[in-house]
This record gives structure tokens, C-alpha cells and sequence, in this order.
């Protein structure tokens, strides 16, 4: 039996599209999302330790994360922590990965991959909260998937807000910074903070438009309000995750049998409405550290963008 070859640290230079699409082809495949390993997370003083392990065919995989909310104060990146990428059949080590560094890429990569089948045709306007790493990503990530023409970057931190204009008008976007008021006039919403209260009035958002929300994982924080969750379609990326860990669905008192899965939305099984809002909530979820892991790994192993083994559940 040939060995693995084992890459030791491996750069992520994966793009948004190839992220995307990686975990399109993963859900494709037949990824069971509602049965996948749970998040564990450990309360230390600094924050908390994650540990995400998740298992297909062709790989297996574990995440380490810190969540250390102290360290953006200091210079110091929130979120800290590497990835184990393995073998499938053996379990042998294959490639150690950045944490950060693919938690940054892969968030982005599930809204885009959401909002792609949620948002409407002439989707245009964006409407981004927050200025930080997730920020950026989530433009550049929807920036490849959808045809946006304008973004709003509202912000507490004016310096950062403007430096993501900056970034924005590079992608060729017109940007600019704005208030919460400026989800009346928007297409799509989305919330890249660590803020625990509402953010804006749901009521204000159009009947058209989708928000996504990637802020938290805790059933004790929210970036959207009990006003969206109730006149919105809900789709969440498992719903037995949510159930767990959405507080902007917990808190609203949403009722599971109105959430829809990402896998039931991208293998076209949902219903996707333009009379309504449409909410994405998203807490991150392990398969999706894997497959964006296995696609880079596949890039490095092979030279061909993808990876070369399955990723479908076992």
C-alpha cells in the first residue's frame, strides 16, 4: 500500500470561486449535513478552544480552534488555531493548514454559496456589517458569485470601514460608508460581527432581499432581530445545528420545521420564494473546514484545481 505523501504546512491559496465550489461538490456528493460530528467548545480564560472533527470517504479532518476576544485590542487576529488534514482510509497525517487562515476563506465561501441560490436575479446592492476579516471576505466572496454593483459598509471603527471601501473599489464596486438605515434599500445583508443585540429593525428590510448572519455561534447572541426571523424564509446550514447553536433563531423562538438545510437548497430540493425575505444563518460547520482543506490538498497534490478523492459521506 503506498503511503501518503505527507506536506506538512500547507498554503491556502484556494480562491473564493474554487472554495465555493469545493463545498458545492461536497453537498453534491451526498454529505448528510443534519449527522455530521458536533463542535465541541472548552471555556478557557482567554475565550474558548474549539475542536471541529469531520470525517468522508476520501479524508478526515480536525480544526483547533481559539476564539480570544481580548485580542484584537493588542494587534492579535479573534480567531487563532491550525487544521489537521488527514487520510480517509488510514488516517495518516497528510497536511497542516492555518486555522485562521481557513476559517476566513470557508465562512464566506458557505454565504456565497447560499446567497447564490437565494438571492434574486438583479441582486445589486450589498449591505455589509462590520469592517473586520470576515468582512472582506464575504464581499470578495459575493463580489465572485452574484452581480453586485453597489456596497455599504456600516461599522463602528471608521478607520477599518474605509479601508474596506478602499478594498471594495478595487473589486469595482461603488462603495461607500453608511447607517442600519440602509437596509431599506438593500438586496442582500450581511452581518460579520460579534455583536449579541440586533443590529438593525427587521421590519425595514424589502420583501425581495436575503440576510445572512455569520457573527456567532452561541444560542445567547443575535445580529438580527424577531422581526426578520418572523416574516422571513429560514435557512440554516443543518437544522439539527441550529437548534444548538443559532441564537438569532433560538432567541426568536423559530420553529424548527420552518428551517431549510443548505444541502436541501443546494441540490435544488427547496423552495426558494422573491415575496418574502429570505434569512441564512450560518455557524460554521466542520465538513466544510474538510472540504475546503481536501480541494487545497488535491490543488498542491495534483496541480489541477479540486481534489482528486471523493468527498462524499460514508
Amino acid at each position: 500500500m503506498t503511503e501518503p505523501a505527507v506536506k506538512g504546512a500547507l498554503e491556502l491559496t484556494l480562491d473564493h470561486l474554487a472554495a465555493v465550489e469545493a463545498l458545492e461538490r461536497a453537498l453534491l456528493d451526498g454529505l448528510d449535513v443534519e449527522n455530521c460530528p458536533q463542535r465541541s467548545a472548552v471555556p478557557v480564560p482567554a475565550g474558548e478552544l474549539l475542536l471541529m472533527p469531520a470525517a468522508t470517504g476520501g479524508y478526515a479532518g480536525v480544526k483547533i480552534a481559539g476564539v480570544a476576544p481580548a485580542n484584537p485590542a493588542v494587534g492579535l487576529p479573534r480567531i487563532t488555531g491550525s487544521y489537521l488534514l488527514l487520510d480517509g482510509p488510514t488516517l495518516q497525517p497528510l497536511a497542516l493548514l492555518d486555522g485562521a487562515a481557513l476559517t476566513a476563506l470557508r465562512t464566506p465561501a458557505v454565504t456565497a454559496l447560499a446567497l447564490r441560490a437565494l438571492a434574486g436575479p438583479k441582486a445589486a446592492h450589498l449591505v455589509v456589517f462590520g469592517a473586520g476579516p470576515q468582512a472582506f471576505g464575504h464581499v470578495a466572496a459575493l463580489r465572485a458569485v452574484l452581480p453586485l454593483e453597489r456596497l455599504t459598509v456600516v461599522a463602528r471603527r471608521p478607520g477599518p470601514a474605509a479601508e474596506l471601501v478602499r478594498y471594495a473599489d478595487g473589486l469595482g464596486l461603488d462603495a461607500a460608508v453608511g447607517g442600519a438605515a440602509e437596509v431599506a434599500g438593500a438586496d442582500l445583508v450581511v452581518c460579520c460581527t460579534t455583536a449579541r443585540t440586533p443590529l438593525f429593525d427587521g421590519r425595514s428590510v424589502p420583501d425581495g432581499a436575503v440576510v445572512a448572519a455569520v457573527g456567532s455561534h452561541e444560542p445567547d447572541a443575535r445580529e438580527v432581530d424577531a422581526h426578520l426571523v418572523g416574516r422571513a424564509d429560514l435557512f440554516v446550514e443543518a437544522r439539527a445545528v441550529a437548534r444548538r447553536e443559532a441564537g438569532d433563531l433560538l432567541m426568536a423562538g423559530a420553529a424548527e420545521n420552518r428551517m431549510v438545510n443548505l444541502s436541501e437548497l443546494v441540490t435544488g430540493r427547496a423552495v426558494v420564494r422573491h415575496d418574502r425575505p429570505r434569512f441564512f444563518k450560518s455557524v460554521g460547520m466542520a465538513w466544510q473546514d474538510l472540504a475546503v482543506a481536501a480541494a487545497q490538498y488535491g490543488l498542491a497534490d495534483s496541480g489541477e484545481s479540486g481534489s482528486r478523492r471523493s468527498l462524499s459521506a460514508t
